[in-house]
């Protein structure tokens, strides 16, 4: 399986991105706009706020989802029995947010979703008629004006070796959403499933962006951009000592986005929470 690493200033980037999407739901770019100086601050400051009790007042609103969750509140992913081995702090604009960390986290968030609308359009542009003509309203338009675009800060902590045998940092999963904007972390370990079942790295080089396709733009493409499974692998050796540091952005569309004629985005995203365990 080949995920394309593609250079965002060639000619044919879009055309080579959403070839990658399609065949494999993840891409990879390279020179791109998001500033790696302010991802990096980002990483270090964040991660001194997971290791200190600050935490403690945000914790995650069931309401609003924002906030942070710890790791006995966090996800279990779909079908498994185990927690994912991490924490997380979900900011959106509009929510609560550590006043020390918000300008960065605001610059960030306005960059990411500045390029996920960009890479949207790509995908829009090269969606073969047959598909496109399923779509409910422009994918560009779905995200217009939507308070649910979700940045989540993840920090997963040092290994102790106390964990439950099989818990991983992050089990396979789908995500819920149109698209993900993720820049490579501190650490390796995110793999991406094939479609024969095997597990392959995902380039992830400091300074590579990383976008996969969501569930919700499978379900408006009818599958031709697959939601593909992906997992964060646990360390060995040196690297179980370390916290690794992540920065998704969920793209997500209104709440009454009409999907397919199975769903609208908020029944899909209201059942998802469920499945998840974070909301009841």
């Amino acid at each position: 399986m080949q995920v394309q690493v593609v250079d965002y200033r060639a000619a044919d980037a879009a055309e080579q991105f959403t070839r990658s999407l399609h065949e494999t739901g993840f891409g990879v770019l390279v020179n791109h706009p998001i500033q790696q100086t302010l991802v990096e601050k980002i990483y270090a400051d964040w991660l001194g706020f997971f290791n200190s009790d600050e935490k403690q007042p945000f914790a995650f609103s069931k309401e609003t989802q924002d906030g942070y969750f710890s790791t006995e509140t966090s996800e279990t992913a779909k079908g498994a029995a185990l927690k994912d081995i991490k924490e997380y702090f979900h900011y959106y604009p509009w929510g609560r947010v550590p006043p020390a960390l918000q300008a960065d986290a605001q610059a960030y968030f306005a960059q990411a979703n500045g390029l996920a609308q960009e890479l949207l359009s790509w995908v829009e542009r090269f969606t073969p008629p047959e598909i496109a003509r399923h779509y409910r309203e422009p994918l560009s338009n779905m995200i217009k004006d939507s308070k649910l675009t979700l940045l989540r800060v993840l920090r997963y902590p040092p290994l102790t070796g106390q964990e439950p045998a099989g818990a991983l940092r992050a089990a396979a999963h789908g995500d819920i959403n149109l698209l993900t904007i993720l820049p490579a972390a501190n650490e390796p370990g995110l793999q991406v499933q094939g479609l024969d079942g095997a597990w392959f790295d995902v380039p992830c080089d400091f300074g590579m962006l990383i976008i996969n396709i969501g569930d919700m733009l499978q379900e408006a493409s009818q599958g031709y951009y697959p939601s593909t499974q992906h997992r964060v692998v646990n360390p060995s050796g040196d690297g179980a000592k370390r916290s690794r540091i992540s920065l998704p952005l969920f793209l997500h569309p209104r709440n009454e986005v009409v999907l397919s004629e199975r769903y609208t985005a908020d029944q899909y995203l209201q059942e998802r929470l469920r499945e998840l365990g974070v909301k009841t």
